[in-house]
């Protein structure tokens, strides 16, 4: 998709949120950081999922991952929403800031404009339901782009998180339907010698018909 995307570093945007004036850069600091979009604020959808954003912000925090919340209405209706989601998720609350976009600019920066759902009152623009998870250097690291009928699963969020922090942290990647606890494949950048060294408990290599020995598997949990 054009605009921001993966590999991108994200523009230090300053706006009003449920927390006071925030510049984006202070706010990520040296840590990672989930920025997502909501279309509007008091809709079903977005309720669930601010709900279970709020539910898993410990989770993240514990990564060393903030969470910051994104939609075009004002801090106000922001803050009188927030009250329904506390309510309806068992009260779990949010303690993570949302920003305010009621000119529908910064949703254009962070490449979070639905390209089909318009403003029923005004026929402008409308966030999607996207979501960037950004690394400490400010640069996105994966981006999810759901339509606004498909709410979010924030365990796949937190399993992404998991992934991309190993691969930063370790010469590794993680294979199809990995979750932590499962092994690792080492980079095949990684030569057999080096990875005897970086991953002193051993690995396995898949025994392939092309004998190329470019999938090897390592336990890091």
């Amino acid at each position: 998709m054009p605009g921001l995307t993966i590999g991108d570093k994200v523009p230090n945007i300053e706006a009003d949120s449920t927390h006071g004036r925030i510049r984006l850069h202070d706010f990520i600091g040296d840590g990672w950081a989930i920025i997502f979009s909501h279309p509007a604020d008091f809709t079903p959808v977005c309720t669930t999922e601010l709900g279970k954003m709020a539910a898993y912000a410990d989770v993240l925090n514990k990564k060393g991952v903030k969470l910051l919340g994104l939609s075009c209405d004002d801090v106000e209706s922001h803050e009188e929403w927030i009250k329904d989601v506390e309510a309806f998720s068992g009260g779990c609350k949010v303690n993570f800031p949302v920003m305010a976009d009621p000119k529908r600019e910064i949703i254009k920066e962070l490449n979070m404009v639905d390209p089909e759902e318009k403003d029923p009152s005004n026929g402008k623009p409308m966030p999607s339901r996207a979501l960037h998870i950004v690394g400490p250097d400010k640069v996105v690291k994966l981006s999810f782009l759901y339509p606004a009928t498909t709410g979010r699963n924030m365990d796949e969020v937190v399993r992404v998180v998991e992934s991309l922090q190993r691969a930063a942290k370790h010469k590794v990647a993680t294979p199809a339907n990995w979750k932590p606890g499962d092994p690792v494949v080492i980079s095949p950048s990684v030569s057999d010698e080096e990875a005897k060294k970086m991953f002193p408990q051993g690995f396995d290599t898949a025994d392939l018909p092309s004998k190329k020995g470019y999938l090897r598997f390592t336990n890091l949990d």
